[in-house]
C-alpha cells in the first residue's frame, strides 16, 4: 500500500501551523477594520503563548485565536479552556512585567476571536485575570 503524504508534502492542504498563522492574520485585519491598533503578535512566555496584542483606545487587548473547521465537537470560542485562560494570564502578566506594567497599572482585557467554518465570533472581555 502507497503511503500517505503527509505536513509540506500533502499539495494543497494548509499545515496546522500554517492554518494558525492564516486565522491570526485574518483576526489581526478584522480588529484593525474594528479600530485596534496592532502592537504584537505570537507573544511567547514560559508556559504560554499570546496570539496577538492590540491596542483599543487606551486599553491593551490580549487576543486568543482559535479555529475550528465546524461545531461538530463545539465551536472555537468553546475550546478556551479554564486552563488555557490560565495560560494566558500568566503570559500576559509577563509581557506586563517586561513593559514595566501589571493588571493593577494597565487597563487590560482578554478577547477571544472564534473561527468556526465561515463564521467569525468576537469575545470582548472572554475572561478576567480574576479567574
Amino acid at each position: 500500500m502507497a503511503a500517505i503524504p503527509s505536513g509540506a508534502n500533502r499539495s494543497g492542504i494548509l499545515t496546522r501551523q500554517q492554518t494558525g498563522a492564516h486565522y491570526e492574520l485574518a483576526a489581526r485585519r478584522f480588529l484593525e477594520r474594528k479600530g485596534l491598533r496592532f502592537i504584537a503578535a505570537n507573544v511567547h512566555s514560559r508556559g504560554g503563548e499570546i496570539d496577538l496584542i492590540m491596542r483599543h483606545g487606551n486599553v491593551i487587548v490580549f487576543v486568543e485565536v482559535r479555529y475550528r473547521r465546524s461545531n461538530h465537537f463545539g465551536d472555537a470560542a468553546a475550546s478556551v479552556t479554564h486552563r488555557k485562560q490560565q495560560k494566558l494570564l500568566h503570559a500576559a502578566s509577563y509581557w506586563l512585567a517586561r513593559t514595566s506594567g501589571s493588571f493593577d497599572t494597565v487597563d487590560c482585557r482578554f478577547d477571544v476571536l472564534a473561527f468556526t467554518g465561515n463564521e467569525i465570533e468576537w469575545l470582548t472581555n472572554a475572561f478576567t485575570a480574576d479567574v
